[in-house]
């Protein structure tokens, strides 16, 4: 027998660390590789760790509420020596021993970034705050000051995100301190607050976390972006009578249903490659373009939430595999399943306002992209179509397309043009195609 050190993997894009939730197993279980061990959250999302092999967790290195920094050690696992000598690190992580004196710096230094900013109100305060603390902190308004008030349970004393849900229970129970009723520091205006009246039969529902980000983060959006919508009918006849004559044997070849969003994001990732600078983001007065064409797609939760995962390089995906990627990421994206890499990293979002019944919509851009497509209702109407022998009137399949985009850096005749030409797309499918 031999031993592995099991590391805190890479989890997206600029996370840097991770809370340790929940061990989901314990000293001298027994383990099968890809087998989920502990839970772990970020400022995104929170998520299960898989075991790197399987064994015999021999030693567990962390505990729940400690944060760890990506590529350091929290588990020791004894596992057969022929399995030992592959390498101990995932895929997503096997630059970490390159990266190692960063890795163990970052988070001193991000610990002294928060000390320094945090002086003045909080007195001297030194103690790291984790990227998940800090956004609880901030979706809650709660000042420096407050959160240095905070008992922590973690690791020398570090605030878990346990005890910010346990202090948030009972904070308007509290007696408010001097420090606690400071005027809190923002980067934007405040918002005001409305006086609601409530009856005896209403009913008061607490927003769940979620709900709480998503709506912090839609008032930034519509804080940061200049929102325009222009709106382009579509004609999706050939598209609908294709995935009619093809989707049961779909269904019976690759065991999933094909819907409709794959035909979309192909369209957009051409649209794209065809107008790159609507795969931008804005960084101060500079303006990034990004290589790589990652689309999000929006999925309606069990909850009522929203989330949106992302499809990574989508220009590169046949309509086979775009339907297998979407199939995928919803269904994981309902059991929440999703790893932080899957929410992070999205260039240009596709929301789908017909599932709902609805013909079309003005959604809000998710940053830091700067454009957003609703897909509405595919619909049945009379159109005149031109034949031939003459213009006659024929029952089509249409559709309306809204496009939302920040008109700080792109125009009308950009936005206009780029919905039109994933029109253009959609209508020119292709009834020849073979899966």
């Amino acid at each position: 027998m031999a031993t592995v050190e099991m590391v805190m993997p890479k989890m997206g894009e600029s996370i840097i660390e991770g809370t340790i939730l929940t061990w989901l197993k314990k000293e001298g279980d027994k383990i099968e590789q890809d087998e989920s061990v502990l839970e772990v959250a970020t400022d995104k999302v929170d998520t299960e760790v898989p075991a790197i092999h399987g064994g015999i967790l021999k030693q567990i290195l962390v505990k729940e509420g400690d944060v760890v920094a990506v590529g350091a050690p929290i588990a020791i696992i004894e596992t057969d020596a022929e399995v030992a000598t592959t390498p101990s690190v995932p895929a997503s992580s096997s630059n970490v021993a390159e990266k190692e004196d960063l890795i163990a710096a970052a988070p001193a230094q991000t610990a002294t970034l928060v000390s320094t900013s945090s002086s003045d109100d909080s007195k001297g305060d030194d103690r790291f705050y984790s990227p998940l603390v800090q956004s609880i902190a901030k979706e809650e308004n709660i000042s420096k000051a407050e959160l240095a008030s905070i008992s922590g349970t973690g690791k020398d004393g570090r605030v878990t995100k346990n005890d910010m849900l346990a202090y948030l229970k009972n904070r308007g129970q509290q007696q408010p301190t001097p420090q606690a009723t400071a005027p809190k520091p923002s980067a934007s205006a405040p918002i005001p607050k409305v006086d609601v009246s409530i009856s005896a039969h209403d009913e008061i529902i607490e927003m769940d976390r979620m709900r709480k980000m998503i709506a912090q983060r839609m008032l930034d959006s519509k804080r940061i972006s200049p929102h325009v919508t222009s709106f382009v009918e579509a004609d999706v006849t050939n598209i609908v009578l294709w995935r009619n004559k093809v989707k049961d044997a779909y269904k019976k070849k690759e065991g999933e249903a094909l819907t409709f969003t794959p035909f979309f994001v192909q369209a957009v990732a051409k649209a794209i490659r065809d107008f790159p600078m609507i795969n931008i983001s804005v960084d101060g007065e500079n303006i990034i373009k990004k290589k790589d064409i990652n689309i999000g797609i929006a999925v309606a939760l069990p909850s009522g939430n929203l989330i949106v995962p992302n499809i990574k390089n989508a220009d590169q995906f046949n309509l086979t595999g775009l339907s297998k990627k979407v199939n995928d990421l919803a269904t994981r994206a309902r059991n929440n399943k999703l790893s932080p890499d899957e929410l992070g990293g999205g260039t240009y979002t596709i929301s789908n306002v017909g599932s709902f019944g609805n013909v079309m919509g003005t959604p809000i851009i998710m940053q830091p992209q700067v454009a957003i497509l609703a897909v509405g209702a595919i619909t049945k109407k009379p159109a005149v179509v031109e034949t031939p022998t003459g213009d006659v009137i024929a029952i089509r399949h249409k559709m309306f397309l809204s496009h939302s985009y920040d008109h700080r850096v792109v125009d009308g005749s950009l936005g206009g043009m780029f919905v039109r030409r994933v029109a253009d797309y959609l209508e020119a499918f292709d009834l020849e195609t073979e899966l």
